[in-house]
């Protein structure tokens, strides 16, 4: 597949965009869509990615460049006119947590996906003027290691606290389309992107061959999907955090959101216990409910600043999980209290059990083509839970998926046992990766 090259008018259209969004805040947009035209959707079509699965037509990226200028004038005419039908999404089921649980992932067609980077183009030109430091989710230029390092930043400059971690129970599925029609609307009244949205909201699901049409939420996978979302929490906890609790407190208190994962941070018990008795309430108003158990308020006060009703001398400060990481106090080189990360049990797990289902379901392949792709998974393993204080669980995850790569060897064939001092021999002529840290932190370090 030939790759197009990035267009020189795209740019300054998005560059004029943000800037006037930015010196009119509450300005709402009645003129966007005459900025998707021919150009635009190439550079979308340039920023999709193209190793996706396919959709209901079962149409690869492959399939539509092979005639990519006829196609994109098609869906340019059809998206203008108002005769462009969003296709239902495909729905597949992804391991979530410990693997035990499954999430559900919308795929849309690959002439869906074009388009839905097309329009999330204009609309994140508006938006990102709009969202708070505190939102990292599929934003441009924000990471989840930025979040991190952020949150990390906060807890020790407040020597730690109370900290809430929110869990919104099946989010993407009960997103209301009213109150995030409403959302937009303030911003965004563009008739042709409105329809355009109206139409993804309403696409409908199909799975198993039965075709459904949920009356909330939005799909997990689509390519507009985490702009709404993050449109639609903007509103509903970020704003609120900072326009309506953060003066009402005693003390300090930060809130780091990543997409639907947040945690909120206090210095105060009682100013963490007021906010936590208001949130179900708060994500109410807006059809959301957080999850039972793992929505919960927990003693994260640095060590020596621990008090007598905190449990005295044996009182330990708790630990919590953010983006599969687990935080806790430690005791640095320095011997200075720091907020440590390391790899949490439930992601360590996951990613392990993934590995030994690979290696199950390839042991029939040449050795140098699992090797191949076994090292491509754990580099790309070290590349996000590569960070300092995390060599520990970076190193486990290497010497189990190298046991687990020996085991499924041995399983070949009947007569395939392999003896170590082989598999040995065999790592000298392929070698597993060494367990570093990302090319991030390994610049910081």
């Amino acid at each position: 597949m030939t790759e197009i090259p990035s267009s020189d008018t795209v740019s300054p259209k998005l560059e004029r965009i943000a800037k006037l969004a930015k010196q009119a805040p509450e300005m709402a947009f009645t003129s966007l869509s005459h900025h998707i035209d021919i150009d635009w959707l190439r550079e979308a079509y340039r920023r999709t990615r193209k190793d996706g699965a396919t959709g209901v037509d079962g149409q690869s990226a492959d399939e539509f460049a092979a005639n990519l200028e006829e196609n994109l004038k098609s869906l340019l005419d059809r998206a203008k006119s108002g005769t462009y039908r969003a296709p239902p999404v495909r729905r597949v089921h992804i391991p979530k947590g410990d693997g035990t649980k499954t999430r559900p992932i919308g795929i849309p067609t690959f002439e869906d996906k074009v388009l839905q980077r097309a329009v999330a183009m204009v609309l994140g030109a508006v938006y990102e003027q709009d969202f708070l430091d505190c939102s990292y989710g599929f934003r441009p230029g924000r990471s989840a290691h930025d979040a991190l390092e952020n949150l990390q930043h906060q807890l020790v400059c407040m020597a730690g606290g109370w900290v809430l971690e929110v869990d919104v129970k099946a989010y993407f599925d009960t997103v209301v389309h009213e109150h995030l029609r409403e959302m937009l609307h303030r911003r965004v009244r563009d008739g042709v992107l409105l329809r355009l949205i109206g139409k993804w909201l309403n696409a409908g699901v199909m799975e198993n061959g039965s075709l459904s049409y949920p009356d909330a939420g939005t799909p997990q996978g689509g390519v507009i999907s985490p702009l709404l979302a993050n449109i639609y929490l903007h509103e509903v906890m970020d704003m609120w955090f900072e326009r309506d609790i953060k003066p009402r407190l005693r003390g300090r208190a930060c809130l780091v959101r990543y997409a639907d994962d947040a945690v909120m941070a206090f210095s105060q018990e009682d100013d963490a216990r007021r906010v936590l008795d208001v949130l179900s309430k708060r994500v109410g108003k807006y059809g959301l409910s957080l999850h039972p158990d793992k929505t919960r308020l927990v003693k994260f006060r640095r060590p020596d600043r621990l008090l007598p009703s905190d449990g005295g001398d044996t009182g330990q400060p708790g630990s919590f999980d953010l983006l599969g990481f687990t935080h806790y106090w430690a005791m640095s080189r320095k011997r200075k209290w720091v907020v440590k990360r390391k790899t949490a049990k439930d992601r360590l797990s996951r990613a392990l059990k993934q590995i030994g289902a690979w290696c199950r379901m390839h042991r029939h392949w040449s050795v140098k083509s699992q090797w191949e792709i076994l090292v491509k998974k754990l580099r790309g393993h070290y590349e996000y839970f590569g960070i300092i204080g995390n060599s520990s669980a970076i190193h486990r995850f290497r010497e189990v998926a190298k046991n687990l790569w020996h085991k499924w060897l041995s399983r070949r064939s009947q007569r395939a046992r392999m003896p170590w001092w082989k598999m040995d021999e065999l790592l000298k002529r392929y070698p597993l990766p060494p367990a570093l840290l990302s090319r991030r932190h390994r610049l910081i370090a």
